[in-house]
């Protein structure tokens, strides 16, 4: 792999590890029901463009770190096609904290995209 191929795989594992989290939660506030991990995970793939692309695995650490945060809650269910599954759904706290962090995200984007465009 050459060194640009390197700097941007870097960046970009760099760049999802602060916004996994923050897609989680958007994609459970916008569900009307719990959803399981691979339902989580194939939303993300229709509408995320890539912020997990291929790393389904490193979805569930995160949502078990929003749950011990209290932001997520969850409840085991038996599944006709399998093992038990997962389900989670938002707290009131994780709404509240995804209501702050949407506002950090859009004050961080629209000042990295001011500097981008040379706005500095």
């Amino acid at each position: 792999m050459d060194d640009n191929a390197s700097q941007l795989k870097k960046f970009q594992k760099e760049l999802a590890s602060g916004t996994v989290s923050l897609v989680l939660l958007a994609v459970l506030s916008q569900s009307r029901q719990p959803m399981y991990g691979y339902q989580i995970a194939k939303r993300l793939e229709e509408v995320g463009e890539g912020v997990l692309a291929g790393k389904q695995s490193a979805l569930y650490p995160v949502l078990r770190n929003l749950e011990a945060a209290e932001l997520l809650a969850s409840e085991v269910e038996p599944s006709v096609s399998g093992p038990p599954r997962r389900y989670y759904r938002m707290t009131k706290l994780g709404r509240e904290v995804l209501r702050e962090w949407v506002a950090a995200w859009t004050a961080t984007r629209d000042s990295v995209d001011t500097v981008l465009q040379g706005g500095v």
